[in-house]
């Protein structure tokens, strides 16, 4: 049976997820077979596995680091939310319905043996189990059968790393204030605290250590630093929404939805030299991109009524009449057509006209399509053309049937011989997530725009997951050199 050891976290975004993923390429480099496992994640970033079954993207980004195949035991329960009051629920990889958080919390005893199940047949497959938490276990109102804190930290014994963020202040009460908040034997799982993303000269903070060290009654395993590593983000929370690319080669702007989903469809796009990748939510802020890219949204009617009211949609429909390039991915390729509609409320409801760029259709469904596919591009008109033939991998994970017009033209062909996606001049769609993950795809694509422009570009076709990979190695270091591991190492073989 796997050792175990658990992050935890003052509050989201504390950087649980980052340290997960630290600690599961320390523990493989150091040779021991090493899985990520958080019980419930509530995210709009996910990943289909071989099996077609969908989990957290973040887990799927820890196994990565771990070197080891995304499996759905890794993350049972999955909470992606469609509006405020509710969440498509997906348990053991496969939706379950949209259910409020009122009757999601009354189903919670039902789900406790489901995530034991995962949590003892993935532990008894590896050596080294990394637990991630949610939020803070200080949350007292949300402690009645907790399965994801220390809920969770009980049902595989383990004991518990608390991590707090330095950069938002107050590290000394959100430390001891989550400490102290705890019952005496909850409390007493947390072996050691990780203060997280500081700034500066780390030698500033001796004096706050040792109090640190001395209120929390806990030693501190380190002090860790801002790294300038490039990890896929786990949600909308990701400070990439919000950056800006100035004096790029190629400006590509990503329309920033409200339910934006899985954007990491575009991190090999900003990995790439010479390519100024953007989100905007404004119609000001568009300006005048060489490529608009509308992305996956787990609310398509709702956020395709947001992009109208905004401006963003008139904006976008000039850009294409100008030729522009316009790519629409799941959802984004949902609202390029004449309607979207929702009789079955699959995402609450309702019908609306689209953008009607392409000659296509949608009627939601709650049955869900998720696998992962191959596929081959058409022949492509318009600016793309030279995407032509190019064959890539991906993943569709989405709600909707999409019907093209008699006389429209398919964007790709999967390899079961179904055609996929839509093109009409300088506009195009595709259900197909990972499209720029392909070093063909994007070497099309990105080459295509610099040659418009005429502007070059250099090593648009470098390898991405060999890319990740050194992402993941110069993690792990820059934790090693900031964290003390040999005391991590007598906390995993002490336990709880």
């Amino acid at each position: 049976m796997a050792k175990a050891i658990m992050v935890q976290g003052t509050m989201s975004n504390a950087g649980k997820s980052i340290l997960t993923a630290a600690l599961c390429r320390i523990f493989r480099q150091d040779g021991y077979s090493t899985a990520p496992f958080k019980s419930q994640n509530m995210a709009l970033n996910s990943f289909i596995t071989r099996s077609g079954l969908e989990m957290g993207r973040a887990q799927a980004v820890q196994a990565e680091a771990a070197r080891v195949e995304p499996d759905v035991r890794m993350n049972p329960i999955l909470l992606k939310p469609v509006h405020n009051q509710g969440s498509q629920v997906i348990v053991g990889g496969a939706p379950i319905g949209t259910i409020s958080a009122r009757n999601y919390y009354a189903m919670k005893k039902e789900l406790r043996p489901r995530i034991q199940e995962a949590y003892d047949s993935l532990a008894a497959s590896f050596d080294v189990i990394v637990i991630e938490g949610a939020g803070s276990p200080a949350e007292l109102n949300l402690n009645t059968d907790d399965f994801v804190n220390m809920g969770m930290a009980r049902m595989a014994n383990a004991p518990v790393i608390l991590v707090g963020d330095i950069d938002r202040g107050g590290i000394f009460p959100q430390l001891y204030g989550t400490i102290k908040l705890l019952p005496p034997e909850d409390s007493a799982r947390i072996k050691a605290t990780v203060v997280n993303k500081f700034r500066g000269d780390i030698t500033l903070f001796d004096d706050g250590l040792k109090i640190l060290e001395d209120i929390c009654g806990v030693p501190c395993a380190g002090v860790v630093p801002y790294l300038d590593v490039d990890i896929e983000d786990e949600d909308s929370l990701s400070s990439r929404l919000s950056r800006r690319s100035r004096g790029a080669a190629l400006d590509i702007a990503v329309i920033g939805m409200p339910h934006i989903s899985n954007f990491t469809d575009f991190t090999a796009l900003e990995a790439t030299p010479g390519v100024g990748l953007r989100y905007t939510g404004s119609e000001e802020d568009l300006g005048n991109p060489d490529m608009v890219i509308l992305p996956g949204t787990k609310n398509t009617i709702a956020d395709l009524l947001r992009l109208r009211e905004c401006g963003l949609e008139a904006a976008i429909k000039k850009l294409a009449a100008r030729g522009v390039v316009i790519l629409g991915i799941c959802g984004g390729y949902q609202m390029l057509g004449e309607r979207v509609t929702d009789s079955e409320g699959a995402e609450g409801g309702g019908s609306i006209a689209g953008m009607a760029l392409l000659p296509v259709t949608t009627e939601f469904m709650t049955e869900k399509r998720q696998t992962r596919v191959a596929a081959k591009i058409l022949s492509v008109d318009g600016a793309l053309a030279p995407l032509s033939g190019a064959l890539l991998e991906g993943y569709e994970i989405h709600m909707g049937i999409t019907q093209r017009r008699q006389d429209a033209k398919p964007l790709l062909q999967l390899s079961d011989g179904v055609l996929d996606g839509c093109q009409r001049g300088n506009v195009y769609g595709s259900y197909l997530h990972g499209f720029f993950d392909s070093a063909p795809c994007r070497e099309a694509v990105l080459g295509a725009l610099a040659k418009s422009k005429g502007v070059s570009l250099e090593n648009v076709s470098f390898d991405y997951n060999e890319y990740k990979n050194r992402q993941f190695d110069l993690l792990a270091q820059g934790v090693r050199d900031h964290i003390d591991m040999p005391m991590i190492y007598r906390i995993l073989e002490r336990g709880a």
